[in-house]
């Protein structure tokens, strides 16, 4: 089953880049680390209202998530590691990036011969 493109909702996501450790100020590794994430990219997708019971079975039982997002683009980039801009919208820099934080995380993924579904929950 394809998606329509009238179903579809306008968001932003970023891939996971890098992890660097923080330092002090005197150059020793404090244990903590920063994510570096991609610039938002655009993309149109079938989000979900909110998690029902007819998509827990695909990602099991357990799983907490809060909506899911479906793309019949089977190359897309986004990973379990990526994050997303669903509810809102990211005020997008002239280099391209952002500060706006982001909404959503990508708990899992689930792809099969001709779509990629996306477990994504609320970021608190």
């Amino acid at each position: 089953m394809r998606c329509l493109n009238r179903n579809k909702k306008k968001f932003y996501y970023a891939t996971y880049v890098s992890k660097t450790e923080t330092l002090d100020e005197y150059s020793n590794p404090t244990g903590s680390y920063s994510i570096t994430y991609s610039n938002p990219v655009l993309m149109y997708a079938n989000v979900s209202a909110a998690r029902g019971t007819a998509d827990a079975d695909m990602f099991g039982i357990n799983l907490n998530y809060d909506k899911s997002v479906l793309t019949d683009n089977i190359n897309c980039p986004i990973a379990e590691t990526s994050v997303l801009w669903v509810d809102t919208m990211p005020t997008i820099a002239t280099g391209g990036s952002t500060t706006t934080k982001p909404d959503y995380i990508v708990k899992q993924v689930a792809k099969s011969l001709n779509n990629i579904a996306y477990a994504i929950a609320k970021v608190s």
